[in-house]
Formats: C-alpha cells, sequence, structure tokens
C-alpha cells in the first residue's frame, strides 16, 4: 500500500467518522431549529469530505460525486451571529407606539327597535342562552351589538342606528393603553393625551359624504 493510498484511506476514515457524528448530533438535537451540536458536526463532516476530496483527486485523480467547500467555522459562526442580530435589530432606531382614536356618533330612531336587534344578534351570534340577561338599555344594545362582531365597529351599521358625523385622530404616545390602570367609570382617562404625546393626524367624517383631513 502506498503513502499516498494510504492518506487517502485515513481520510475517508475520518469523513465516516465526521458523518456518524453528524448523524448523532442530528438524532440528539430532536428535530431542535439551529441546533449548535448539529451545526458543529456538519462544519466537521463538510471539512472532513473535503480534505478526503482532495487527497481523492490528488492521488487517483477523482472527485466525490458531491461538490464541497471548505467553511471556516469561527467566520461562519460571525457570520451567523451578524444574521441573527440584523434580523433582530428594530429597522427604525426611534420606534413609536401610535394610537387611533375614533368617535362616531348615531342617531337612534326607535329604542325599542334598537333592543330587539340586539336581541337578534346575540342568538345568531349563539351568545343567549337560559341564563342571559335581556337585554333592557341602549348602551346593553350596543355592547350586544359589538359583541356579536368581536368588537368591530361594523357591527353598529345598522338601519336601527342613523351615522351621524365622526371623527377619527392619529396621536404619537410614549407609551401603550393599559386598560386596568382606569377605572371602569373613568371614561376620560384612556383617551387624554399624555404630556409627551402629540396628535399627528386628524380626519373629520361628515353625514353628507364629505371628508377633510388636518394634519400637522
Amino acid at each position: 500500500m502506498s503513502d499516498n493510498h494510504a492518506a487517502v484511506e485515513a481520510a475517508l476514515e475520518e469523513m465516516i467518522t465526521a458523518a456518524r457524528a453528524h448523524l448523532a448530533a442530528v438524532r440528539d438535537a430532536k428535530g431542535e431549529v439551529d441546533s449548535d451540536e448539529v451545526w458543529r458536526a456538519y462544519v466537521a463532516f463538510n471539512n472532513a469530505a473535503v480534505t478526503y476530496d482532495d487527497a481523492l483527486s490528488e492521488t487517483y485523480g477523482e472527485p466525490l460525486p458531491w461538490e464541497v467547500e471548505p467553511i471556516d467555522l469561527e467566520k461562519a459562526d460571525r457570520f451567523m451571529a451578524d444574521l441573527v442580530a440584523a434580523e433582530q435589530a428594530p429597522t427604525d432606531p426611534h420606534p413609536r407606539v401610535i394610537s387611533v382614536r375614533q368617535r362616531r356618533d348615531y342617531l337612534i330612531p326607535s329604542v325599542s327597535a334598537l333592543i330587539n336587534a340586539a336581541e337578534l344578534a346575540r342568538r345568531e351570534a349563539g351568545l343567549s342562552d337560559g341564563d342571559t340577561e335581556p337585554v333592557a338599555t341602549v348602551a346593553d344594545a350596543l355592547l350586544e351589538l359589538l359583541q356579536s362582531s368581536d368588537g368591530s365597529l361594523a357591527a353598529l351599521d345598522i338601519p336601527e342606528l342613523e351615522p351621524l358625523d365622526g371623527i377619527v385622530t392619529v396621536a404619537e404616545v410614549e407609551n401603550s393603553l393599559e386598560p386596568d390602570d382606569f377605572d371602569e367609570s373613568d371614561a376620560n382617562g384612556p383617551f387624554t393625551l399624555g404630556a409627551q404625546d402629540k396628535l399627528v393626524a386628524r380626519l373629520d367624517e361628515h353625514l353628507n359624504g364629505d371628508i377633510m383631513e388636518d394634519q400637522d
């Protein structure tokens, strides 16, 4: 056996050992994504295949049936760390919280008709049972309509409510809303801008269909 052939045999054994180590790492990871052990075993397997490919080509002029390129583990680790950091870093160095606030007014031609519409919406949404209190007030009716559509204001677009003018405001705020910070009886607190908050846009909605937008 020539020295060159012995080197090829040794490189082959190293590649086989690295392949088995890679398989063991994959098995032990049990599907874990981005496993460090699997990655390092992959690099070792790849580089062992490169060494065997070089020895095979130099000795017999025959390459592996697949292409392999050496991987610098330290450079690859730095590249992956930079990539992860770039994905996690905010794209905007000045993140903001935006607060959208809307007021919509309605005329109620018939309270009894509105209550009946709310009762119907409750039944159609499957929210009614034997222990459910009947809808008795305008406030109850509006809440039932909103709950039947998961809080969407589109639920108020019914014949029993005639829309009047409305307004939408957009503000940059320092902190997001924490509902538990306000008493249930506090109607103004959740909508009051703080000292550092800033109104950035306002949209007036008119019943006649004309919309005027004022923006700072």
